[in-house]
């Protein structure tokens, strides 16, 4: 059994250069969820017999471009949701609330919704839903940070496959079970 882990292609809605507060960030996380993509290259998708991808628009529109069979969206695949920290009218530029943002949801802050715990358990359950189509060789189209916590559950699971410390947009990381 193979389960092949993709990246979305890149997003076309850049990270805007400007100092922004919390208000506009929050906008622009809900931006990034509905925009285009920019349409990407990557290895042939031929051999495997089902596709599951996030509901994210991104994340299907890259899953309809390299796979021509049968695609399952689940919101169970969905990116893990980031949130502004502060409410005050503070601006910071976009790298800067991105370090806050990730930093604050490692140490469970209040104000990001899904703790690590629970992202786990989301990527666990997908898991089990996949897994039940044994024997199965299986496409999963997702987004950056969640495809961490996938790649934490198969290789529990006994599946071998390749490090990955930061997904790249369009990148196949095959893991196999045998």
């Amino acid at each position: 059994m193979k389960i092949g882990l993709i990246r979305h292609f890149k997003v076309k809605n850049k990270p805007p250069r400007k100092w922004m507060t919390p208000t506009e960030l929050d906008q622009w996380f809900s931006d990034y969820d509905t925009s285009d993509i920019e349409i990407g290259i990557t290895e042939p998708c031929s051999e495997w017999d089902i596709c599951y991808s996030s509901d994210l628009f991104r994340a299907e529109k890259t899953a309809q471009s390299i796979y021509k069979g049968e695609i399952i969206t689940a919101e169970e695949l969905r990116e893990i949701p980031a949130y502004s920290l502060f409410h005050e009218k503070i601006r910071l530029p976009y790298f800067l609330w991105m370090v806050t943002v990730r930093i604050a949801w490692l140490f469970n802050h209040k104000s990001q919704l899904e703790s690590k715990i629970n992202a786990n358990k989301r990527a666990e359950a997908i898991i089990d839903v996949i897994l039940s189509k044994q024997n199965r060789n299986i496409l999963i189209v997702s987004h950056g940070g969640f495809i961490l916590f996938i790649k934490r559950v198969l290789l529990k699971r006994g599946f071998k496959g390749p490090g990955i410390l930061s997904p790249i947009n369009g990148k196949m990381y095959v893991f196999e079970k045998k």
